[in-house]
């Protein structure tokens, strides 16, 4: 803490990761922002961390979380609008590869749809596990919930996706 200068290491080992995760959920254009915004309000807050804490990834992740809820009806209404982009077209008599790409593209206006519908908690759960790759206890670490809420949460966002995705739900 006295030493700002090692916040460095911290931000060279996590800046893609967080980044990625923001591009993940709100594109491009706003990840660069989120991403810095992120580290710059980690450092700012670098005194209340909890040093006896294995890593930084999941604070930091949940700072990145409650940049993206801020950001929440804008996302909802990005997802909703990449559900009606993309019309469903007849691709068969393509290879197993081009098909797989067929069958993403098919699924992406779906997944968006379900995605829209989703409730805030529900989705920043099903994000950061899915996009981030966290375990439960990082993902309750995060966004400050009990263990618990993040399965629960989870679950009921997969019964959720699961009922709009219909008949690709094994591949959530």
């Amino acid at each position: 803490m006295e030493r700002p200068e090692r916040f460095g290491g911290l931000f060279d080992r996590y800046f893609d990761a967080i980044h990625r995760y923001a591009h993940l959920r709100l594109g491009e254009a706003v990840a660069d922002d989120i991403a810095a915004e992120t580290f710059l309000r980690a450092f700012r807050a670098r005194n209340q961390f909890d040093t006896t804490r294995a890593s930084a990834r999941g604070w930091l992740y949940g700072i990145a979380s409650n940049l993206i809820a801020d950001h929440a009806r804008g996302e909802a209404r990005r997802y909703r609008a990449m559900a009606r982009s993309v019309e469903p077209a007849d691709h068969a008599g393509h290879d197993d590869q081009v098909a797989g790409r067929v069958s993403a593209a098919i699924m992406q206006p779906k997944l968006a749809e379900g995605l829209a519908r989703l409730p805030a908690g529900d989705r920043d759960v099903l994000l950061l596990v899915a996009c981030a790759q966290l375990s439960y206890e990082e993902v309750a670490d995060a966004l400050r919930i009990p263990r618990g809420t993040v399965g629960s949460r989870l679950n009921r966002a997969r019964k959720k996706l699961r009922k709009i995705i219909g008949p690709y739900e094994e591949e959530l």
